[in-house]
């Protein structure tokens, strides 16, 4: 298992950036230095994450997300 987090990661199995092993090891998000639990998907280099809307759902089953900009930081929960 690497110790280095991804650019870009997506909590949604469909996704070319879902990682299994990471999500199971437990990935943590610091949006604009406030950790977020409802982080669906998040880009560092592009500053930005994708947020679920409650528990609103789209018609296939997905959470409904909003795209927010800002500084992204990710972590390992383990390790703190």
């Amino acid at each position: 298992m690497t110790d280095t987090i991804p650019d870009r990661l997506s909590a949604d199995p469909s996704s070319k950036f879902y990682n299994k092993e990471l999500l199971e090891r437990g990935i943590g998000v610091r949006f604009k230095g406030v950790d977020k639990n409802n982080v669906e998907e998040f880009c560092v280099s592009e500053g930005w994450v994708r947020l679920s809307v409650g528990t609103t759902v789209d018609r296939k089953g997905k959470p409904l997300t909003m795209k927010v900009t800002g500084t992204v930081e990710p972590y390992f929960r383990d390790v703190e």
